[in-house]
């Protein structure tokens, strides 16, 4: 049925902040722009970083976050709650736009070269100590499998729950530990080859 919609709605009644984004995301779909606003706000940060955390450059990753957000509100009018919470589909549209932005740039290998100068920054050595820490992190995590990088990425870069980890993913809680668990112990494995 069209309009019919099934128990989804009745388990994300199950918990009050559920409840709340399920009443926010009908109201978006009926076009509350306030509504697709506090929406956005709520899980801009967590796409970012994620998305950061798979890039490695700000630029790109404050485009992809708009592209996710833009598909987000072409696709709620179709957007059904699953159980699952409104992150895990805005993770999956990310996960597709990040996976597109690294077909593309393998199609195209071209160097960036970047002109941004900070105003307001650390002094040099440590800004340069931080960035080669990151690309080292970042390094490492490239060489876990998807499943074990976006574990550690929502982890601790998102730093979110072991239980908001495992909604995202559509895993169990056991199963987000294990993985967490073997990623740890693969990026140490890593860190002690460097």
């Amino acid at each position: 049925m069209e309009g019919h919609r099934p128990d989804s709605r009745t388990e994300a009644r199950e918990r009050p902040e559920q409840r709340a984004e399920v009443h926010l995301i009908e109201r978006a779909q009926k076009g509350d722009k306030a509504a697709i606003g506090e929406l956005y706000r709520a899980h801009v940060d967590m796409v970012y970083r994620y998305i950061y955390a798979r890039v490695g450059d700000a630029v790109v990753a404050e485009d992809l976050t708009a592209q996710v957000f833009l598909k987000a509100v072409e696709g709620l009018p179709n957007y059904e709650p699953s159980g699952s919470p409104f992150a895990a589909w805005l993770y999956r549209i990310a996960h597709a736009r990040t996976v597109d932005h690294w077909r593309q740039e393998q199609r195209r290998r071209e160097v960036v070269l970047d002109e941004a100068v900070p105003t307001a920054s650390p002094p040099p050595e440590d800004r340069l100590i931080w960035q080669e820490e990151w690309n080292t992190a970042l390094d490492l995590l490239a060489r876990l499998t998807d499943d074990q990088r976006d574990v550690l990425i929502l982890r601790f870069i998102g730093e979110m729950s072991l239980s908001e980890v495992a909604d995202i993913l559509g895993k169990t809680v056991g199963a987000v530990k294990a993985a967490q668990h073997r990623a740890l112990a693969a990026l140490a494995r890593l860190m002690q080859g460097t």
